[in-house]
């Protein structure tokens, strides 16, 4: 399954377990509270590993993207036409800056790299 939809999945469980916790407590049954407690830490080790999960694979992305020798910022009118520009420039790997590669690279432009000059 795609890291994204599990983690999601396991931040959604990890909601619900805390609305119990908190409903156990007003109730005041310790049994459901330790069961809920036990429970929201395992969710919270699982979201933690998957988070670094990935950000190995973002990093991956990232150097592999950085090994590309040629790079440029994208004009506007390249950015309209994404599909004609990629079709005259194999290899192409277009990065914009608000993704997690983006961030990383620390981009202000939208950029396009690839293995030779365009």
């Amino acid at each position: 399954m795609n890291t994204n939809k599990e983690l999601q999945q396991l931040n959604n469980r990890l909601d619900k377990c805390c609305r119990k916790l908190t409903a156990a407590k007003k109730r005041g049954d310790k049994e459901i509270i330790m069961q809920a407690q036990a429970e929201q830490e395992k969710l919270r080790k699982a979201v933690a590993v998957l988070k670094n999960q990935q950000g190995k694979e973002v990093s991956e992305k990232t150097e592999a993207i950085k090994s590309l020798p040629f790079n440029r910022e994208l004009s506007k009118q390249e950015q309209a036409d994404m599909g004609k520009l990629k079709k005259t420039v194999r290899g192409l790997v277009v990065v914009h800056p608000l993704t997690a590669a983006g961030r990383e690279l620390g981009l202000s432009q939208v950029t396009g790299f690839a293995p030779k000059p365009f």
